[in-house]
């Protein structure tokens, strides 16, 4: 199968190409395409040398004793029989977290072999890390990586050319109708198809959405699998509930009293850490917003959940019953108001595409604000740009909808806010009628959230 190319790429062509590089930690969840993009990038040196610590466990030993780690090299050069010759090779340790002592020698690459190209990866891998001491803290740099974003689904279905046009349209310069309807189009097929290269490299050589779905079921079932491995903290059975009762509160404050079975808050809390450590969820933290950075002021306590990815999600639920195939008619048929008002999944997908272009140097983290009480309110994602907080609403329809966002922008002083649906490019100004303020809405296309 072809190669599809996504966005970690250019940051690991960086990372060849500088005249000094860390060795290189490739992270994120199992199957979103760590090792192909590994592989691809392995297609601009003289020589590839992979090494699988789960196939090749013999190579472990190199790693007991001492750690020199110029040694370690010659020593997997002759047993893979591939030169490892600094700038001619890149050495790919894949599925590191089988050894410890690897991941542990990753740092003396830096120190006594820098001229070497080094990249580890692995599943599970921050589990790994989590029960070592250190792992060379200030000597590897991480990256993270993701499913597909919305525009990687683009270039991967051969519509790269509407990433351009998409990328010129703003507020004052909306799409003419024929782009826009085809963009709202193929978003609708990413939300059923999802990024998980697998899949997406399934639909582009297909379209049959039976087939992605029969791909999901199997990923699930891998994760599901790999429960087993999570060092034993929490039960299989225990995150396997977890995970499904995230997916039946997309959108929602995650909930205790929703929880199907007899455990306590402190145990749902540490699976719904295990999960996250996975790269299977991502928590939206509850913040007051009131100015940078949003971590100052958030509550822990009080968060929504992202699941991975919108077709697995889809998968999950029509395990549990129809409303997988009531959101999907939504998504298929439904006017574009309904997809975003009634479709939780829709908020989900926003927050994941605001996530997923942003540097990938380190874990990204997103907040909201809810107000509880006699006055309910909600902004669905805070966002810190040019120094100041902007609020980022997931919904479509009139400013006689948007009660939450006005209260926020007055309580907080804003003047400036984000509307993202399937509506075109637009904006509105709104004049406070309790202060006189003129607020500034941009109607940004769900679409086009790289735009932000």
């Amino acid at each position: 199968m072809e190669y599809i190319e996504r966005i970690i790429d250019k940051y690991l062509l960086e990372w060849k190409n500088a005249p000094t590089h860390k060795p290189l930690l490739l992270r994120g969840a199992r199957q979103v395409g760590k090792s192909s993009a590994v592989r691809h990038l392995g297609a601009q040196f003289k020589y590839f040398a992979e090494v699988n610590f789960e196939r090749l466990k013999g190579i472990h030993t190199f790693f007991s004793g001492d750690l020199d780690v110029r040694l370690i090299a010659a020593k997997i050069a002759k047993y893979i029989n591939i030169p490892i010759e600094p700038g001619n090779t890149l050495l790919f340790f894949d599925e590191i977290q089988e050894c410890p002592e690897a991941i542990m020698a990753l740092r003396f690459f830096k120190e006594e072999y820098p001229e070497l190209h080094v990249i580890a990866a692995g599943s599970l891998l921050e589990f790994a890390l989590e029960t070592l001491p250190t792992f060379g803290v200030g000597r590897i740099r991480s990256l993270y990586m993701y499913p597909f974003t919305f525009d990687e689904f683009l270039a991967a279905t051969d519509n790269s050319a509407l990433i351009e046009v998409k990328r010129q349209a703003d507020s004052l310069h909306p799409l003419d109708e024929p782009f826009h309807a085809k963009l709202s189009d193929l978003f609708r097929i990413y939300l059923m198809v999802g990024g998980m290269p697998e899949v997406v490299a399934e639909w582009v050589e297909t379209g049959d959405f039976l087939a992605c779905r029969r791909l999901h079921s199997d990923i699930v079932l891998t994760y599901e699998d790999d429960f087993n491995k999570y060092r034993r903290r929490s039960s299989p059975e225990l995150l396997r509930s977890t995970l499904r009762s995230v997916c039946h509160q997309i959108g929602c404050k995650f909930t205790f009293s929703q929880f199907a079975g007899d455990y306590r808050s402190a145990q749902i809390r540490e699976a719904l850490r295990m999960l996250t450590l996975a790269g299977l969820v991502t928590p939206v933290t509850a913040t007051s917003g009131n100015g940078l950075p949003l971590e100052a002021e958030a509550n822990v306590l009080i968060s929504k959940y992202l699941f991975l990815d919108s077709g697995l999600l889809l998968a999950i639920l029509n395990l549990d019953g129809a409303s997988s195939q009531k959101m999907i008619e939504l998504i298929m048929t439904g006017s574009p108001q309904d997809v975003v008002n009634k479709g939780s999944l829709t908020e989900m997908v926003a927050g994941l595409e605001i996530m997923r272009y942003k540097e990938p140097f380190q874990r990204p983290k997103l907040f909201y604000w809810a107000q509880t009480g006699n006055s309910i309110a909600e902004v669905d994602y805070l966002e810190p740009k040019n120094a100041r907080v902007v609020p980022i609403e997931v919904k479509a329809g009139t400013q006689g909808g948007m009660k939450s966002l006005w209260q926020f922008m007055r309580a907080k002083r804003l003047d400036f806010a984000v509307r993202t649906s399937l509506e075109n490019f637009s904006t509105i100004d709104y004049t406070d009628p309790e202060t006189n303020a003129t607020r500034h809405l941009s109607i940004l296309p769900l679409y086009a959230l790289s735009n932000l």
